[in-house]
């Protein structure tokens, strides 16, 4: 142990004091720091042979990184659909760390046993069936990445052959159907060799982003019996459209598919009576993505999956080494997703869970969706702004009313110019080949207030660029 390392372990009080102080000046701050600002990247400094200790790490890192983070726990930040941090959710995260516990295998610890809880509170609040088995992962990427693994070895199966075993050119060439896919669907075809263009896009109904179940029918009929994969959406990107899942289901029991529904926040609408009915039969599904540091408010890396067949999970990701265990019974997680060893990141979620209950989460859901509705409302009644599609959840999908701005470059130059003005963050995005605005809602702080604050600075920001009507 060097001597830095040995003084560090004598004042690790001080050092665990002085680290809740910077907390709470970070949090305190969340009101007036800047929501987001441009980046700009330090010059790096070279690694030392000997490091002046944690104060001296601290001192660096807040001289040329701290004031270039951006505000994103806080509750104007509204470019992606992100959650803060409950308190009871911060505080769990930080025991991740103090008990740093690989919760992969049940060999040495009962922190499997409390994901395995968590696992059932969050069946149970989004009103799930026990047959859907479930596992932490990263986040909505790795959640779809795993359900459409499972889903390709289904795929297999229907032909009599295993690709976890024999390999992708046992299978043949795949198909993957979808109404809005997101983009990380289009990664995880990447990842797992089944490709990009194995994805086609069926056409949606009129003026919205949910899929056409007709169409998905003439496609279906097209190939002939031919097992392919169905991607659904509960909750779009942009406009928060949600895929006919009974529909879907219905479709099922007449084509061969496997069923993965991706409802990375929109699942959370189970939660609030007034929106439940979105993700009628989503228990049905095949596969499921939920990702949990957006509308549950704990802190990054939080999502879980579930899926219908846990002994196709166990074939595609079963690990063979001796030492961490062979899979019988209730397998090890080391045995369901790709990471061999992963931090306890299921504790913040079973601590919120366990600190706000049902009612906690359903407030959090009905007040988002309030805010943006207000938002919403504002942009309607403005000679400025225009909606791009209905607020139907947590996210405002809106343009510019001038002629000639719904340009890549004009949207650039609004959104940046609300960034480096500090009070707001929102992200461009294209829908239905225009450019637009996205406002999501989704922080257990944001308040009316934020809403008129956030519209303040969308008006200011169109003033200055010469965006303005009226």
């Amino acid at each position: 142990m060097t001597p830095t390392l040995q003084q560090d372990l004598a004042r690790l009080d001080q050092i665990l004091e002085q680290t809740c102080d910077e907390a709470r000046r970070i949090l305190a701050s969340l009101d007036s720091r800047p929501v987001a600002i441009a980046p700009t990247a330090p010059p790096l400094t070279p690694l030392q042979p000997d490091g002046g200790g944690f104060s001296a790490a601290l001192a660096d890192f807040n001289a040329r990184f701290a004031a270039g983070f951006s505000g994103s726990s806080g509750p104007r930040y509204l470019g992606f659909v992100t959650g803060g941090a409950t308190p009871a959710a911060l505080a769990a995260d930080w025991l991740v760390s103090s008990y740093d516990q690989n919760p992969t295998s049940s060999l040495d610890s009962s922190a499997p046993d409390l994901e395995r809880e968590a696992l059932a509170l969050l069946r149970q609040l989004f009103r799930l069936g026990d047959e859907l088995h479930g596992a932490f992962v990263s986040g909505a990427t790795m959640s779809n990445f795993v359900g459409l693994a499972i889903g390709r070895e289904w795929l297999a199966e229907q032909s009599g052959i295993s690709v976890a075993e024999q390999g992708l050119a046992a299978l043949g060439p795949v198909t993957i159907l979808s109404g809005t896919p997101h983009s990380s669907i289009y990664k995880a075809a990447s990842m797992l060799g089944l490709g990009r263009q194995s994805i086609e896009t069926i056409a949606c109904l009129p003026d919205r982003e949910a899929i056409d179940l007709a169409a998905l029918e003439a496609r279906l009929i097209a190939l002939a019996g031919a097992p392919c994969l169905v991607v659904a959406n509960a909750g779009t990107v942009n406009t928060v459209d949600f895929d006919d899942l009974q529909g879907l289901v219905a479709l099922r029991t007449r084509y061969p598919f496997w069923l993965h529904i991706d409802a990375a926040f929109g699942a959370f609408a189970a939660t609030a009576p007034a929106h439940a009915h979105l993700v009628t039969a989503m228990e049905q599904t095949d596969s499921l993505c939920i990702d949990l540091h957006k509308w549950l408010n704990v802190p990054y890396d939080a999502a879980v999956q579930f899926s219908r067949r846990p002994d196709l999970q166990l074939k595609v990701f079963q690990n063979s080494a001796a030492y961490l265990g062979r899979p019988s019974g209730t397998p090890d997680f080391v045995h369901l997703t790709p990471e061999n060893s992963r931090r306890l990141r299921a504790l913040p979620s079973w601590f919120a869970l366990r600190a706000y209950g049902s009612d906690g989460v359903r407030s959090m859901v009905e007040s988002c969706s309030r805010h943006a509705r207000h938002l919403g409302e504002l942009i309607a009644a403005s000679a400025s702004f225009k909606l791009l599609a209905p607020v139907r959840l947590n996210v405002v999908c809106f343009g510019l009313k001038q002629p000639g701005s719904a340009d890549e470059a004009t949207i650039q130059a609004l959104i940046r110019r609300v960034r480096d003005d500090g009070e707001a963050f929102v992200t461009p995005t294209v829908y239905q080949g225009r450019w637009g605005i996205r406002a999501a809602f989704s922080n257990w702080r944001t308040s009316e207030a934020d809403v008129e604050r956030v519209w303040q600075a969308l008006e200011a920001a169109a003033r200055a660029l010469g965006l303005a009507g009226g």
